[in-house]
Formats: structure tokens, sequence, C-alpha cells
């Protein structure tokens, strides 16, 4: 691809004076850890020795094929942990969690994403670091957060899209084919938990700031998915009715759906009533654009068993290019349903550069997304491939923490790291 972007470093980046101590695994820790990377700042992602991070198996597919047999890192790892420095420390035994003391000492951040009081065992809870460090910010991801009835419990992301209403609205209507609950097809509560841990984090520094000291974040999945159906759970708050599924339709706007074409489908997502009538222009249905009845969007929802068929029909009689080319000169938002492979030849994407191939020490390649956070004077740093299990240990230990190779090497044969 001519404009995929060539991860080389590009400048300091806007958190490039930051040390981020990373705990966590599988998801949502690691997306929040890897926001703060691609900004600069420094994130060492501790793992356990000789397993590391449990996504690091979860394929196929991996990142290289051909060395699967060999337990090849997965793609579903490299995707949330470009940027940072792997090393491996048991944090069940004294001497590992002495090492992630002294290195919590010299960090800004801590994100961890154990059980309720795993850590707390180990003297490495945010009241025994804080001691240490006063200012360190202190980020705890759980399923259900630290405190309530139901905080004890495991969780991933399935059962919370469950549980936060996401798969009530997702999916199509009960009465018509396939109808029923549906999960979203990315791990939505993972990655928007990443996020508001992100925005969490970073406020938490800046305050730091101004008060010289850091705190503790408190983060679940629960909160962040039900935090996510806002515009949903605030309509059933107002008139205490429960939104149901609309399928590819959408409760509000009409008509902003999937249509099928003469040779395929599209996406039609009228957003307002002048875009309605440069729509009927573009379909050449003027009666439609000229019935009152249409002529707001409140008559266009309550009337949609009775306009959208005859959309439908009238979308059939030409296909999906001429379909986007007439809607496009009318300015009506409109686009094709992409699979993975065409989303990348989009011109668009291209022009973008949203693809990062990246190279890992054994020369191995990696291909990335590029972070969507475009800060002009600081931009995103692509300077890390995904790390392999501990390939920075000798040098955190040595550089940062002083340790000395003969007291490293006793650490490994002790399996401490």
């Amino acid at each position: 691809m001519p404009n995929e972007t060539k991860a080389a470093a590009s400048g300091a980046g806007a958190l490039s004076h930051l040390r981020v101590l990373d705990l966590s695994r599988i998801l949502a820790g690691p997306w929040c850890s890897q926001n703060l990377a691609d900004m600069g700042a420094d994130v060492i992602k501790v793992e356990r020795p000789g397993g590391g991070d449990d996504t690091r198996v979860w394929g196929p597919p991996w990142l290289n094929p051909a060395d699967a047999s060999e337990r090849a890192d997965s793609t579903y790892f490299a995707a949330a942990n470009r940027g940072k420095r792997s090393i491996t420390v048991d944090i069940a035994r004294p001497d590992g969690q002495q090492l992630i003391r002294q290195l919590a000492a010299i960090s800004d951040v801590v994100i961890e994403n154990y059980k309720i009081g795993d850590l707390k065992r180990y003297g490495l809870d945010y009241e025994s670091l804080a001691r240490i460090n006063p200012q360190l910010v202190y980020c705890s991801i759980t399923g259900y957060g630290q405190d309530g009835p139901s905080a004890h419990k495991p969780g991933y992301d399935f059962v919370f899209q469950a549980m936060g209403g996401l798969m009530s609205i997702t999916g199509e209507r009960d009465d018509l084919p396939g109808g029923g609950p549906q999960k979203a097809g990315i791990a939505i509560a993972d990655v928007i938990t990443g996020m508001y841990a992100t925005i969490a984090i970073l406020s938490a520094l800046q305050h730091r700031t101004v008060s010289g000291t850091g705190q503790y974040i408190d983060m679940a999945l629960l909160d962040c998915i039900v935090a996510l159906g806002g515009n949903q759970v605030t309509g059933h708050f107002a008139n205490g009715k429960i939104p149901g599924r609309y399928g590819n339709a959408h409760a509000s706007l009409v008509p902003y759906q999937v249509f099928a074409v003469a040779d395929g489908e599209i996406v039609v997502a009228v957003g307002n009533d002048t875009q309605w009538q440069q729509y009927c222009a573009a379909i050449e249905r003027p009666d439609l654009g000229a019935d009152p009845r249409w002529h707001k969007v409140t008559g266009r929802v309550t009337g949609r068993q009775t306009l959208v068929p005859e959309l439908a029909r009238t979308m059939l009689t030409r296909g999906r290019d001429e379909w986007l080319s007439r809607l496009e000169a009318r300015g009506v938002p409109c686009g094709p349903i992409n699979n993975y492979a065409q989303v990348f030849e989009d011109v668009q994407v291209r022009h973008r550069q949203l693809r990062v191939d990246m190279t890992r020490p054994d020369g191995s390649a990696v291909a990335t997304i590029a972070s969507p956070l475009r800060l002009k004077g600081t931009p995103p740093v692509y300077h890390r491939a995904p790390p392999a299990l501990g390939d920075a240990t000798d040098a955190v230990l040595s550089d940062l923490l002083g340790i000395a190779r003969a007291n490293i090497d006793r650490l490994r044969s002790d399996g401490i790291v």
C-alpha cells in the first residue's frame, strides 16, 4: 500500500515525560496504556514469566503464521500493545514484589486489572505504593468496580454487553428473520473502558500539576458500557419506555438504514429535513419530498411503516456506485458496507494512513492501526512494535533500577524474572 505509515520515531510525543507501569492484561487496560504509549509515554508492561499476557496465545490469527507451532504472538495481542517495553516479573514472590515497588517509585502511572484484593496481598495496592510515591496515579480496572454487591464477580466484555443494556438495543427486531439480541462485533465494553480510563488518567495527571499529589482511579466495565448508552437511557428516563432493537434502522431518524440496491447494499443516513429534501431529489422522487407527511423528521419516524417500503422499492432500481455518486453529489450522507479488506482500499483511509507497518527486533513485520489522536504539534509516535515477551527485562532492571548483571542473572535463575 503506497500510503502506509512507516513506523519511525517522530519526535518526543505529548506524554514523553511520563512513565507508565502497566500491570494489566487482556484488552481494557492494554488499550488504555497503548493510547498513552502512542502519545510518547514510556510504558513498561509487566508480564508473567514464561506465559505473559493471556492474549499472546489468543490465536489464530498469529503475527507470523509460519511460527504458530512455536507459540508466536497473536494478532489480538499486537492490536493493543504497540509502543511498550515488556518485562517479566513474578509478582507472587517477595523479590518480584520488591521490583514492582522500585519501579512504581519512579513511575507516574500504574494500571492494573487484577481481582479485588489480589495486589493488596502482595503489597502492591494503591495505599502501599502511594506511601512510596505520593504523586502516583493508580488506575484499577475491574468488571464491576471496587465496591458494591457484585464487586467480587468475574466477567468479560460479553457479559457486560448483556448486563449493561447494549445487547437489548443491538440486533434485528424479534419479529423479523434473525431477530434477537446481539453483541457488537468488537469487544466494545473493553475498548470503551480503555478509552474512559485514558481520560481519567490524563485528568488525574493534570490535577497533579496543581495539587502535587496523585490519586486512585476506580474504573468498571459495567459503568462504562452503561454510560455508552446515554442517548438511549436518557430517553428511557424521560418517558419510561424501554428502548428496543431497530436492527440497521434508527429510532429517531428516517431514512437512516441499510437499503438493498440492484447489485448489493448501501447505507443512507439522512440526519435532518434539509438532507431529506436532497435525498428525494437524488432518487428522483419529488412526490415524496413534497408530501407534507414527510416534511419533518417526526412524521417520517412515526410513518416509517408506510414510507420505508416506498423508498426501498426505489433504491432497488439502480446499482451501488450510481446511488453513491448521486447521493454524494447532493450532500446526503451515505456509504458502502465494507469488509476490512475493502476498508483499507478506501481512498480516504489510505490518505489518512490508518495502517502502520512496524518491524520487530527479530525482523518480522507487524501491521497495526494508526492512532486516531491527531495532535498536530505532538503527533503519535510509532517507535516500538508490540514487544516480545520480556524483551526489555534486562534493560529496565539495569538502566532504571541500577541492578547489576550478576543480580539479574540470579533473579532469572530463581524464576523471579
